[in-house]
């Protein structure tokens, strides 16, 4: 009997760093593809804030002319500046958020008597996920955000706050203290939170929709149809959240780490939507969407398929 406990552990335990292995070079591949899109986003969020500090009329840049804006301005390259931090979050928050939800899935909410799993379960299981994953991960976001706008400091002649991701993390530690790393994970959690009760609910659900509705089978038609259903109710959910969390994230603090412009997420909620309007929630919408589309086709393409090979059952 306790050989066989043994051997079920072991056995546990090997599916656990098999599919959290697989999560972060599924999640690597979706990053480095639709990175430029993440930058495009962050900075449309940021521009009204940029012309304030510059004393300049707001001249609203659109998706495509910001890209465009990079490219000519900085250089090509620029469009992945910030990409390591990206992928050094990822092998935590996406290998995290993966792992909980399966966990909670299988062996805390479980599984109804037909193998399905209620739409409320995998809700309160993805935000559950998300939030853990994006606690954990806030450091990285924090420094990828920071990175994200340094093509700016050097438009302006400043010259760059970093020179790398440890160097980042080092000078954030010793101007704020340890605590500063996690500045803004209130609503960056709450993000998180809200975008895998969208994307990882909403795939998991409209996946089950499928195989037990249509002659469909597990397969990458099936994959595709639950991802693109996914990004877009994660992005409905997510970009409000996202854009509170970028300009607390990216504002300026003082010596003992205090924002300068937004005491909370409720404050700078509030003040975003005095100031721009309720739509201005929605800056990056578009971006953040076009971008979650492929990140998400990409990542649940690779990974069912990768988790297939490593010998792993689908998700």
């Amino acid at each position: 009997m306790k050989a066989e406990e043994g051997k079920e552990h072991v056995s546990v335990f090997k599916i656990i760093v098999i599919n959290y292995a697989t999560a972060c070079v599924s999640a690597t591949i979706a990053e480095t593809v639709t990175f430029p899109l993440d930058l495009t986003k962050t900075r449309l969020q940021i521009q009204g804030e940029i012309a304030s500090s510059r004393g300049h009329v707001l001249i609203k840049r659109g998706m495509f002319q910001m890209g465009i804006g990079v490219v000519k301005e900085e250089g090509i390259l620029q469009l992945w500046q910030g990409l390591k931090p990206a992928l050094f979050r990822h092998y935590i928050y996406t290998g995290v958020r993966m792992g909980v939800y399966e966990q909670v899935r299988e062996n805390i909410f479980g599984r109804n008597a037909d193998g399905s799993f209620s739409t409320w379960k995998a809700a309160c299981s993805g935000l559950l996920a998300g939030s853990i994953g994006q606690f954990v991960a806030s450091p990285m976001d924090l420094v990828k955000v920071q990175m994200q706008m340094e093509g700016i400091r050097k438009i302006d002649g400043k010259s760059p706050r970093f020179h790398s991701v440890f160097d980042a993390l080092n000078k954030t530690v010793k101007k704020g203290g340890f605590r500063s790393l996690w500045a803004g994970w209130v609503p960056n959690v709450q993000r998180a939170g809200l975008v895998n009760m969208g994307d990882l609910a909403t795939y998991d659900t409209v996946k089950q929709m499928i195989l037990q509705n249509t002659t469909l089978e597990d397969n990458w038609v099936c994959h595709s149809m639950s991802s693109f259903c996914s990004c877009f109710v994660a992005a409905v959910l997510g970009t409000p959240a996202d854009v509170v969390k970028t300009r607390i994230m990216n504002q300026p603090r003082d010596e003992n780490g205090v924002g300068r412009f937004y005491r909370s997420s409720i404050d700078c909620l509030s003040k975003t939507i005095r100031k721009e309007g309720f739509l201005s929630l929605y800056k990056g919408f578009i971006p953040i969407w076009s971008r979650m589309a492929p990140w998400s086709l990409t990542f649940w393409l690779t990974w069912e398929e990768i988790r297939k090979l490593a010998g792993s059952k689908s998700f």
